[in-house]
């Protein structure tokens, strides 16, 4: 009987990771999500200085923060993190950045993500997909 129970209790958390996993999509609207968090693919670009580092097949990890108009940008390749970024939403499905200008500009929706972002004297960019 504990054999059965063992293996009965298996059973159902296999069942339940399963279905845990099956409902995270590629289809998340960060804009429509209290909390969100995703992976976009592409290419990433950081410049400090004399530093410079580019990949074609880079990554941005995105989390949206409890105060549901901050974000967390954390790059893939050693690119240091951009944290804290506020958003406000424009149209349906689109965040663009606030105070965003002609030097600094994000923009994230639920397939793409580009940013243009300078501070410091250093340069952040991303043209990904998800």
């Amino acid at each position: 009987m504990k054999k059965t129970m063992k293996v009965f209790g298996l059973f159902a958390m296999v069942c339940f990771m399963i279905a845990a996993i099956s409902s995270c999509s590629r289809d998340d609207d960060p804009t429509n999500n209290d909390f969100f968090a995703g992976t976009y693919k592409g290419k990433v670009t950081y410049v400090d200085g004399s530093s410079n580092i580019s990949k074609d097949n880079g990554s941005v990890f995105v989390t949206k923060i409890a105060s549901g108009t901050k974000y967390n940008f954390a790059f893939s390749d050693g690119i240091p993190d951009l944290n804290g970024v506020e958003f406000e939403q424009q149209g349906d499905h689109t965040l663009v950045m606030i105070g965003s200008n002609g030097t600094s500009y994000i923009r994230i929706d639920n397939n793409e993500l580009k940013i243009f972002y300078t501070k410091d004297g250093r340069t952040w960019t991303a043209n990904c997909t998800r």
